[in-house]
């Protein structure tokens, strides 16, 4: 399957799975919804600042994002939530918030790991 494919594909699931319509998901990122659309159904290629965006507001690592087997990804269920509305605001606040969960969890492993 074609990367493009994928990327589309998980997007898709992503943002189905934290209830984020393409109009605000557009927003999110400052582009036009249709290009949301073209994304998901891989008729354009993603920027990779796009992707570093939206990997950050659905708190998984890039890779995720072009991971084929949806059994490895690593979603974190705790923060796919369901609403009817998300602004602009609560959306940027969630990416932020997705930065230090995945920064923390790599901090821990690294201690883990050195046994700090």
């Amino acid at each position: 399957m074609k990367a493009s494919n994928i990327i589309g594909s998980n997007i898709k699931m992503f943002r189905n799975k934290m209830g984020i319509r393409q109009e605000d998901l557009a927003k999110y990122l400052g582009i036009k919804r249709e290009m949301i659309s073209y994304y998901e159904n891989e008729s354009r290629d993603i920027p990779l600042d796009h992707l570093n965006r939206l990997a950050d507001l659905f708190n998984v690592d890039l890779s995720d994002l072009m991971e084929e087997d949806s059994n490895l990804q690593k979603a974190n269920v705790a923060l796919a939530f369901r609403t009817n509305e998300l602004c602009l605001d609560d959306m940027n606040v969630i990416a932020e918030f997705g930065k230090i969960v995945k920064n923390y969890i790599k901090l821990n492993n690294l201690c883990k790991k050195y046994d700090c």
